[in-house]
């Protein structure tokens, strides 16, 4: 069972975004990605191609992959530092007939980027003008810099709100993704029917008690750990920000507004892939995701999660200038 209170507490949380949502939008699921796919076979076919904006979470690429679907990249525009969309770009792969469905990551993850109003809004009316679905994973939205909020996707405009489903939970935001709870929203009453319907036949959405209990806890009592959350990665980003210019200066730190997972540009060593991380792990025991994953367009940069205590970052930047040094001269 579902208590009126799990609704309630996402209805009231979103409010701080400006945000109204109503309790028939709602849907329980055990997750972000089982929720992706499940919408994924409902609203494609094989065959299909689903869009992603790359460099883009990596998972997006296997459950693409796996449903039988083919990826299609709108990449980034990187200059100076600095991502932006390529909407000529964009409005020509999603004008493909086989374009049914485009996954948004709002904000994105991994160059920790938040997209502004304008960007969201032009999206939403290049996604409706092609009938193309926007499933919008706003999972990282809680996890700003202090003072800064995201852009709901479904707030944007009426165009955004109906042609929407968005995905949510509280467990990036309050690290509990072991008790296995998400919730979809879809505001447009056809699209609603279908989609909560197939999550039903696909048996991800049955609680367990610790998922209810946990959301309805975070929502509730979480405000103050989350404000003390958002300044501690915010200067454990400073940190590294100003490291790596001491430090290691043919590494960067991509300017970014949200999440706790950092882009560092490495294009001025000339790392090739997946072998940059490689000898990072086994020369000094540094694991990190190679940009690689993420798209072709990642492959000169590297992932690196600072949500962790100050000393342990301290630790690995330590681990990543020796490997450096030692990639630089090997």
């Amino acid at each position: 069972m579902i208590p009126d209170k799990w609704y309630e507490v996402y209805i009231d949380w979103w409010k701080q975004y400006d945000t109204k949502l109503e309790k028939d939008w709602l849907k329980y699921t055990t997750g972000i990605i089982p929720a992706i796919s499940t919408v994924i076979r409902k609203l494609t076919s094989k065959g299909d191609k689903v869009l992603i904006q790359t460099p883009a979470y990596h998972v997006f690429f296997y459950i693409i992959d796996d449903n039988e679907r083919e990826v299609i990249e709108n990449k980034l525009i990187y200059k100076d530092k600095q991502y932006s969309i390529d909407f000529d770009d964009l409005e020509e792969k999603i004008a493909r007939d086989d374009v049914k469905l485009m996954l948004l990551c709002n904000p994105h993850n991994p160059i920790g980027k938040i997209w502004s109003k304008e960007e969201l809004e032009r999206i939403g009316q290049l996604c409706r003008k092609h009938d193309v679905v926007v499933v919008a994973d706003e999972i990282h939205g809680d996890l700003t810099d202090p003072g800064r909020k995201y852009n709901p996707f479904i707030n944007i405009s009426e165009e955004c709100r109906d042609n929407t489903i968005m995905i949510i939970a509280p467990t990036k935001t309050f690290n509990i993704a072991g008790l296995k709870t998400a919730a979809v929203c879809i505001p447009n009453t056809n699209l609603r029917e279908k989609i909560f319907k197939v999550i039903d036949v696909d048996c991800i959405n049955d609680p367990n008690i610790f998922a209810i209990k946990g959301t309805i806890a975070a929502y509730t009592k979480g405000d103050e750990w989350l404000n003390q959350l958002r300044q501690y990665l915010y200067d454990n980003k400073q940190l590294l920000k100003d490291y790596l210019k001491n430090n290691i200066p043919e590494i960067e730190l991509v300017p970014s507004d949200a999440t706790y997972l950092l882009w560092i540009d490495c294009s001025k060593l000339g790392i090739h892939g997946e072998d940059f991380c490689d000898f990072l792990n086994k020369k000094t025991g540094l694991l990190l995701l190679p940009g690689v994953q993420f798209g072709k367009v990642g492959e000169q940069f590297v992932r690196i999660n600072i949500a962790c205590p100050r000393k342990i970052l301290l630790d690995g930047l330590d681990r990543l200038k020796r490997g450096v040094e030692l990639y630089k001269n090997r």
